[in-house]
């Protein structure tokens, strides 16, 4: 049987250390989708339900969160932590 990648690996390998990404949350309050941005810190592999997928943590640029940690393939590429020595 041939092995198949990691739920989430080939996703990850868009992702690095130091990207900027950005993620949506639902605000009850204001009835609206609000979008967040983070600096990625680490990118690694947890089993969930039985399965190896790909988890990234992730520190919010607005600092009022700790780290948080994400199923990477819900995460959007916003600039590469190496455009910015560009």
């Amino acid at each position: 049987m041939d092995r198949k990648d990691d739920f989430g690996s080939l996703l990850e390998k868009d992702f690095n250390i130091g990207d900027i990404v950005e993620w949506t949350t639902f605000d009850k309050a204001q009835q609206e989708w609000l979008t967040n941005y983070g600096i990625i810190t680490t990118i690694n592999k947890e089993i969930s339900s039985g399965r190896l997928i790909s988890v990234s943590k992730v520190v919010p640029i607005n600092g009022i969160q700790p780290e948080i940690k994400f199923f990477t393939a819900s995460l959007k590429l916003v600039s590469r932590s190496n455009d910015l020595n560009d």
